[in-house]
């Protein structure tokens, strides 16, 4: 076994590989601390943290001892780049956090407002002049798994609006779309009569 890690096809194929593989993992960690650290996580934020630094010094660790090995600055560079992408998409997957959308509206502003409701999103709408006139403005906090659901319902009409997307820190309370739909509740006594024609009397 030891020869093995002394040879050269574990310092030039096996060893660059796996700093390929631990900075992937180090700096998608980092990314996703870093998103944890802005929405004030103190419990995740600190363990992602841990394991980042962990690995990181590994792999420096292993760097250092093979200097004359070129491979092993550009596995470290390639893991690195690799690792950013990743940790993006793995935010992206996750979707935590709120968002804030403001929808300026010049007409059929009820409509739309309407239609956000309908959907079970929270909607505050203010009155206000722009450079072109008036015009309505819609306010909702929802989710970010969210986003993709509520911009189908403002760009269904055709109507061309002017919106914006801000991330929120954290939101107290608030509308937002039911996950599950409850099941009604079925009493016995409408079922008997339902088949009794609606003769059954309650006592």
């Amino acid at each position: 076994m030891a020869g093995f890690f002394e040879s050269g096809f574990f310092a030039w194929v096996v060893l660059p590989f796996l700093i390929v593989i631990a900075r992937m993992l180090d700096v998608t960690l980092g990314t996703l601390r870093i998103i944890f650290v802005s929405r004030g996580n103190r419990l995740i934020a600190p363990i992602l943290g841990f394991f980042e630094v962990l690995i990181w010094i590994v792999v420096i660790g292993q760097i250092m001892q093979n200097l004359n090995n070129p491979l092993t600055y550009f596995a470290y560079a390639f893991g690195f780049a690799i690792g950013n992408y990743l940790g993006i998409e793995a935010e992206e997957k996750l979707a935590i956090g709120f968002l804030v959308i403001r929808l300026f509206v010049i007409k059929s502003e009820e409509d739309l407002r309407a239609k956000i409701s309908d959907a079970g999103f929270g909607v505050t709408s203010i009155e206000a002049k722009g450079s072109t006139g008036k015009v309505t403005i819609l306010y909702s906090v929802i989710k970010r798994k969210d986003l993709e659901r509520y911009l189908s319902i403002v760009n269904e009409g055709g109507q061309e609006i002017f919106y914006s997307v801000e991330t929120a820190r954290a939101a107290h309370l608030g509308i937002y779309p039911s996950q599950k739909k409850r099941k009604p509740v079925i009493n016995p006594s409408d079922i008997l009569r339902k088949i009794t024609g609606g003769t059954l009397k309650r006592k």
